[in-house]
């Protein structure tokens, strides 16, 4: 079983969930750190929308808690033909990757379609626009 097919039985599984009561949109991610563990989150929303987490944020809290901080790839998945990370997840996402990192992105049927990172955010973020006192 390759990669994409692991990641996406896995957030598939967290896509099941998912804790969307108001908008009924349930989307699971899965993610492959550095050294090879994955790791899994789900959306959770919240009655002040603002305040709910995605998927994609919550597989990475999970990743960081358990000591990873490097990304190769993650895979969302959703009802839906082309789901893509938001930007604010895309700069999670940035921050744990680099421009090849790959975004896979999947319908319930298992359709795949891949992204690099630098095609869905070409211009990040990152540390160097941050001066430190």
């Amino acid at each position: 079983m390759d990669y994409v097919t692991q990641l996406y039985d896995l957030a598939k599984q967290s896509r099941n969930m998912a804790y969307a009561p108001y908008s009924g949109f349930k989307v699971g991610a899965a993610l492959r750190a550095a050294g090879g563990k994955m790791y899994a989150g789900c959306n959770v929303e919240n009655v002040s929308y603002p305040c709910g987490t995605c998927a994609e944020a919550g597989a990475i809290a999970s990743m960081v808690v358990s000591g990873d901080t490097s990304l190769v790839e993650i895979l969302i998945v959703a009802d839906t033909d082309d789901i893509v990370p938001c930007g604010n997840c895309l700069q999670k996402i940035a921050e744990f990757g680099n421009r090849d990192t790959l975004i896979h992105s999947a319908d319930l049927n298992g359709n795949v379609k891949t992204y690099k990172l630098a095609d869905l955010l070409p211009h990040n973020f990152s540390a160097k626009e941050v001066k430190h006192a």
